[in-house]
C-alpha cells in the first residue's frame, strides 16, 4: 500500500512540475505575441508564473515530506 502511495506521489510531483513549465512557456509565448494586452495590466506579465511557481513549490515540499515519511515506514518493516 505504501509503495502505491509513493508512486502516486511521484506522478503528482511530476505533474505539478510539468504544469508549471507548460504554463510558463504559454505565458511567455502569449506575452511575445500580444505585448500590448499585458501593457494595459497593472501587474507584471510574469506575475502568474510566480504564483504558479509558489504553488508548485508548496506542492513539492508537501509531496517530498510525505515521501520521506513513507520511506521511513518502509525501512522499518
Amino acid at each position: 500500500m505504501l509503495k502505491k502511495i509513493n508512486s502516486i506521489l511521484n506522478v503528482i510531483i511530476g505533474s505539478s512540475i510539468g504544469v508549471f513549465i507548460g504554463h510558463g512557456i504559454y505565458v511567455f509565448w502569449d506575452y511575445k505575441t500580444h505585448p500590448d494586452l499585458y501593457a494595459m495590466q497593472s501587474a507584471l506579465w510574469y506575475t502568474s508564473i510566480l504564483v504558479y511557481g509558489l504553488f508548485t513549490i508548496v506542492a513539492l515540499i508537501v509531496g517530498i515530506m510525505i515521501k520521506l515519511i513513507i520511506r521511513r515506514k518502509l525501512k522499518q518493516q
